[in-house]
């Protein structure tokens, strides 16, 4: 699950009671908070190294690939360390940027590193993000966007963060979806549509459904929750792992 949905609940109880859930990963979290859930006997899935990767400034322009690049360069070095499998990036808003030179941008620059993170085994990934509701003029809010760029970029240590609340707002279908550009995902969130709450009847999705076709396409990474839960926390991240325990 991501840390940051669970802000009123400290990351030893988060890691030591999702651990007894069956959880395996408290993800979204800095170097230190990683060693903290390491050294509970969690893992994190995801690496977020903060600085000058933020959502709206990232590498669609090439003026914040030096800062963007140093810092993904210090993220791989630690998650290889530490046994992370995926360190986080982001497109950048538009700002009124063409999305080919952005892409192409962005492609320049992650070029830049994905030697390094073959080298090491880690992987990049880019989340996608809704521009309609939560991120305004964000880039990487289509998934044949991501694809696109997953193919410029042409390396296996590069690839999508398939955010399904996200997507389902931008473009639904989301099992055709995910499907047809599984190649392109290297890990996926979940949330609630509308509101991101919690991922259960009370709202569009069919997560049992969609957790099924994932299984299909082979996929053996981590699915994290991203869901802000209006009822009591930890009930609610319970009974989302039964729901997407498939």
């Amino acid at each position: 699950m991501c840390r940051w949905c669970y802000g009123k609940t400290t990351l030893e109880k988060l890691a030591e009671q999702s651990k007894a859930m069956g959880y395996r990963s408290v993800e979204l979290l800095n170097p230190k908070e990683a060693e903290t859930v390491h050294g509970l006997g969690m893992t994190c899935a995801v690496l977020h190294m903060g600085g000058p990767i933020t959502i709206p400034n990232g590498l669609n322009r090439p003026d914040n690939h030096e800062k963007i690049l140093k810092t993904l360069s210090e993220g791989i070095d630690i998650a290889a360390r530490m046994g992370i499998p995926n360190v986080i990036c982001f497109s950048g808003n538009r700002k009124g940027l063409d999305d080919a030179q952005g892409l192409a941008n962005c492609a320049r620059g992650l070029k830049q590193v994905t030697g390094q993170a073959e080298s090491k085994q880690v992987t990049i990934i880019m989340e996608l993000l809704n521009s309609k509701v939560d991120h305004k003029d964000y880039m990487a809010d289509r998934t044949a966007w991501g694809a696109d760029l997953v193919q410029a970029v042409g390396s296996p240590r590069f690839k999508l963060l398939y955010d399904i609340y996200h997507m389902q707002i931008m473009e639904g279908d989301v099992i055709r979806t995910l499907t047809q550009h599984k190649e392109s995902i290297g890990h996926y969130h979940t949330g609630g549509v509308p509101g991101r709450a919690e991922i259960d009847s009370s709202q569009e999705l069919n997560y049992p459904a969609i957790c099924r076709a994932i299984m299909k396409t082979g996929f053996n990474g981590y699915l994290g929750q991203e869901f802000i839960p209006r009822k009591d926390p930890m009930t609610s991240l319970a009974d989302a792992f039964k729901i997407c325990d498939v």
